[in-house]
């Protein structure tokens, strides 16, 4: 009998019932917030439904003696686990420029390179990252955590997730959990500051159709921008090469079943990993911390930073430009690299001031713009802080 008591106190130490804290539960509730907006307001559903459940699956509570060693070693963090082994394509950089080579074969440059002017605006919305940069070290940050901090403002979750593993691998959770929840919040967060900075004359402003695009123009694109970023930012190569390397397997027109499967099953799988085991990293003795609190203030103010300048620096523009030549500033907020869904806020709110007024091929132009620019500012800060 009193064998069969041992055997039970010993199945109960083991449950999670008998290791849960409220942290646990905390986390467990936000992973379940994330998973019913992605399915009820369909806000980024597939990033916030496997970040989501990856944030349950990590704060299932599990057994460990920190004297004897004894635990059940299946945790993210447990050398040789499944999900350890997963999160090393996070841990160490492998899935973002597995992500870029998708993006790349997805993404039509035609509007970039119709509008060459327009990339000003995608480099213009940079400054968000640098912005939140320098907020970062004046709250204390070390060099290195402040540069994979202020990538945030990049709006890009492969970009974030592959520098913060170069610089601060510590904080990579709470980077990658935040620059992602942001990006799900596009419309949520640059709607109001596009109004706020735009009058009712300028959300109406008219722009010229973009001149079609030759098959020979897409296809030296890919070339050319890779040579040229490449030399800039030789440090991010991981991410440009990839990016240009899917974009021309696209154009290319010989490579259709390579390009088919870069921005389909390939990305995919990719996604899935990266939210899963992003999500599971949230362990709450690990992410519930004051510096956390922190790098979702920075984040969310890198991304305002970015929006700013993207629609302020457009009404510049618009300074030095003709009338019939001028550009809507709404498309300013394009800038970042959250692709399409900058572009699509930029289309919205135009319609909204305008029914007959379609903004949204315009707007691609500085949205991919923005992804590049953000490769080359992950590229400079690796280079300077690496």
């Amino acid at each position: 009998m009193e064998n069969i008591f041992d055997s039970l106190q010993q199945f109960w130490q083991f449950t999670g019932f008998a290791n849960c804290t409220w942290q646990h539960l905390l986390m467990i509730c936000i992973g379940l917030i994330f998973i019913t907006l992605g399915i009820v307001k369909n806000w980024e559903p597939l990033l916030l439904v496997p970040i989501g459940f990856g944030m349950i699956i990590g704060n299932i509570p599990l057994f460990f003696d920190p004297a004897t060693g004894v635990g059940l070693k299946i945790g993210i963090y447990e050398e040789n686990s499944v999900l350890n082994i997963l999160y090393h394509g996070v841990k160490n950089g492998w899935y973002p420029p597995l992500i870029f080579l998708g993006i790349g074969a997805m993404t039509d440059f035609s509007a970039l390179i119709s509008q060459p002017r327009l990339i000003l605006i995608g480099a213009a919305a940079q400054m968000g990252i640098f912005g939140a940069y320098l907020l970062s070290l004046v709250l204390g940050f070390a060099p290195n955590e402040a540069g994979a901090i202020g990538i945030i403002g990049g709006a890009d979750g492969p970009t974030a997730i592959f520098l913060s593993s170069k610089l601060a691998p510590e904080l990579m959770g709470a980077i990658a959990v935040s620059a992602y929840s942001y990006m799900a919040l596009v419309p949520v967060i640059q709607k109001p500051i596009m109004l706020l900075l735009t009058t009712k004359k300028e959300r109406v402003i008219r722009m010229n159709k973009p001149r079609v695009v030759s098959q020979r123009e897409k296809i030296i694109f890919p070339i050319v921008g890779f040579l040229c970023t490449a030399f800039i930012v030789p440090s991010g190569l991981p991410l440009l090469g990839m990016l240009f390397f899917g974009n021309l397997l696209k154009e290319s027109g010989v490579t259709k079943r390579l390009a088919a499967t870069a921005s389909g099953p390939l990305i995919d799988v990719v996604t899935t990993l990266i939210g899963i085991t992003v999500g599971a990293s949230t362990q709450a003795d690990v992410f519930l911390t004051g510096r956390s609190a922190l790098i979702f203030g920075l984040g969310l103010a890198s991304f305002v930073i970015a929006t700013t300048f993207g629609v302020l620096f457009t009404k510049f523009m618009n300074l030095f430009l003709k009338e019939g030549k001028k550009i809507n500033p709404l498309i300013g907020n394009a800038g970042v690299s959250a692709v399409p869904d900058s572009a699509r806020v930029s289309e919205q709110v135009g319609l909204e001031a305008d029914p007959s007024n379609h903004l949204l091929t315009h707007a691609m132009a500085p949205n991919v713009a923005g992804v590049i620019g953000s490769a080359v500012a992950a590229g400079i800060l690796l280079g300077f802080l690496g």
